[in-house]
């Protein structure tokens, strides 16, 4: 059980641990975390108390929640080329289908698809901004 920090709320404790995690590589770029109730059971906390500490990662752009799949930890991926770093932020978000992407997808308008955004920069300026999307994947 990990120890106490007094004087910090229960949820910014277990945040401060799982941004470790994160950024020390144990729990890679692009995986998912363990489930709320295996953080439950982890650090003896409410469903609550773990729900807002993710939602601190959320705000603090480390982790993206997906419906029917998770919260894992947000892809980047560096590269590095001649004496100048590229950098890639790859997002997902939940959006409606207009009309064209209904009629692309074969669905219908309004159905739940999955928006990825990927944002490349070199040296701290945006090269590029490439979008895709693909099919919300089902619950069962």
């Amino acid at each position: 059980m990990p120890t106490p920090h007094y004087g910090q709320p229960r949820y910014r404790v277990i945040a401060e641990q799982l941004r470790e995690r994160i950024e020390s590589g144990s729990i890679p770029p692009g995986a998912l975390l363990p489930t709320e109730s295996a953080l439950t059971t982890e650090f003896r906390a409410s469903r609550g108390t773990v729900r807002q500490a993710i939602a601190v990662l959320r705000e603090d752009g480390l982790v993206t929640t997906e419906h029917g799949r998770g919260t894992s930890t947000k892809p980047i991926v560096q590269r590095y080329g001649s004496d100048q770093a590229a950098q890639s932020n790859i997002e997902d978000h939940e959006t409606d289908a207009d009309a064209e992407l209904a009629a692309l997808f074969g669905v219908k308008v309004g159905e739940t698809l999955i928006r990825q955004q990927r944002v490349n920069r070199r040296d701290g300026v945006v090269e590029s901004v490439t979008r895709s999307y693909r099919l919300q994947r089902s619950e069962h």
